[in-house]
């Protein structure tokens, strides 16, 4: 039988059993998703709490298959998940639940979803023909705002009409929400304003800093979105 009840030395991993990707990280981060503590994912892991810290801290953790198998039900995701297996696939990978309920979302729970920050498409026309992409936005003052090159896709849709839509999908439960913003895009140029929204950034843009220096500002006329629950 496992012992899922203190931590192991690196050493005493079992071998072969590293997963692909951060594991500690992507632990973390389901919890948090959760609104779980570390105490409370031990005890429904069966194990200790210091074991779970372990495994968020250390990135030589590799914890064997049954432990891994017990973590994932705590967290209710999966172990390919927690493990990194389905990085590089797009999301929604997962088969669709039995009973599944869809329903609209109003407007106070969609601006709850998309608020802090995260990645998100802006949808626009260019050159004849609809374009969309992601990138790394936040919500100030209730308002979608990012970081672009002047040169960029998402730059051409200044001063347009245009959608901005962020999501999050759940495959171990097959679960997911969506919430779409329609409304004109600005640049914003005010050296005030742009140090305002520079520092109340959560982060870069992935993509690198450099020459990404537009900040772009949608306000938005509509928010909808919708969501589907597992009963």
């Amino acid at each position: 039988m496992t012992d899922r009840t203190s931590p192991r030395h690196p050493a005493q991993e079992a071998p072969g059993t590293s997963a692909r990707g951060d594991l500690g990280r992507r632990i973390e981060r389901r919890r948090t998703e959760l609104g779980l503590s570390r105490a409370e994912v031990a005890f429904r892991a069966g194990m200790s709490e210091e074991y779970v810290a372990h495994l968020e801290e250390h990135s030589t953790a590799a914890p064997d298959a049954g432990t891994l198998l017990w973590l994932a039900g705590a967290l209710r995701t999966s172990p390919a998940e927690l493990g990194g297996g389905h990085t590089g696939l797009p999301a929604g990978i997962g088969r669709a639940a039995r009973d599944p309920r869809f329903r609209e979302l109003d407007e106070e729970e969609c601006r709850e979803l998309m608020s802090s920050h995260g990645v998100g498409r802006i949808a626009l026309s260019g050159d004849g023909a609809p374009l969309v992409v992601p990138v790394n936005y936040s919500v100030v003052d209730g308002a979608v705002v990012f970081r672009t090159h002047p040169d960029s896709v998402p730059a051409q849709g200044v001063g347009r009409e245009v959608a901005f839509e962020i999501d999050r999908v759940d495959d171990a439960l097959s679960q997911g929400w969506s919430v779409l913003v329609r409304g004109t895009a600005h640049a914003v140029t005010d050296p005030d304003e742009v140090s305002r929204l520079t520092a109340r950034a959560y982060s870069m843009p992935w993509a690198g800093g450099e020459g990404r220096d537009l900040w772009v500002r949608i306000v938005p006329d509509t928010v909808t979105g919708r969501r589907i629950e597992v009963w």
